[in-house]
């Protein structure tokens, strides 16, 4: 039978092999599992196997789950989209927020971070490909709300994160990667702390690779399809 462990070994070799073939190395690249619908003896059984960095998209469920694994020392990290009135435990319980696209959440989340914690990790959402059905900024929204987020206290603005239009086409892929590294740039030229391009999934690991993301999201490929 497949482990979990087994299942980490194979998503790392293939993040490896896609770091190599666009020349960079694989240790640039942060692996977050994805573990929302997953039970905390999965999220053990994982962190057991050497991974720290995990993803959760629905906040009350990753509360729970955290509860249950207060003895490990898992990296938490909020990729769901944020709710105005949700933002104090998400402030208090996480270490990285991926899906910040609006000032107001941004201002919430810096006023509720409590001071005897580490100022919370934030990357902006950014909506490359325009879809209505997706949160995040729009690409020339994105500097303006930087220079709001890098002035609040308690919080930390890392970098990006995006979810391009699904296709299988590896060309269109990497374009829309291009635009968001684009706009890393941008944010990098002007912002010390700005390290981290959270983007690429299963379907586009490559192309995600290629155009320098450091920070991937997998989740089936780790823990097997959601139910």
């Amino acid at each position: 039978m497949t482990t979990i462990a087994d299942q980490l070994s194979l998503a790392k070799a293939q993040i490896a092999q896609s770091a190599a073939a666009a020349g960079r190395n694989s240790d640039e690249i942060t692996l977050l599992a994805v573990s929302k619908t997953k039970p905390a003896s999965m999220l053990r059984e994982a962190y057991e196997a050497g991974q720290r960095h995990f993803g959760e998209n629905y906040l009350q469920e990753s509360l729970e789950k955290q509860q249950q694994l207060t003895d490990l020392g898992i990296i938490w990290h909020f990729i769901g989209p944020i709710q105005s009135n949700k933002t104090r435990p998400i402030a208090e319980q996480f270490h990285w927020v991926h899906s910040v696209d609006r000032i107001k959440v941004a201002r919430r989340l810096a006023k509720q971070r409590p001071a005897e914690l580490a100022p919370l990790n934030i990357c902006l959402q950014v909506n490359i490909s325009d879809e209505e059905s997706k949160s995040g900024a729009s690409a020339n929204e994105v500097l303006a709300l930087a220079r709001e987020v890098s002035q609040l206290q308690n919080v930390r603005l890392r970098g990006l994160m995006a979810i391009p239009m699904a296709t299988p086409d590896p060309a269109q892929q990497r374009a829309q990667f291009a635009k968001v590294k684009k706009l890393f740039n941008e944010l990098k030229s002007e912002f010390s702390d700005i390290d981290t391009l959270s983007m690429g999934m299963s379907g586009d690991l490559d192309a995600a690779i290629a155009e320098q993301s450091t920070m991937v999201r997998l989740g089936t490929a780790i823990f097997g399809a959601r139910t």
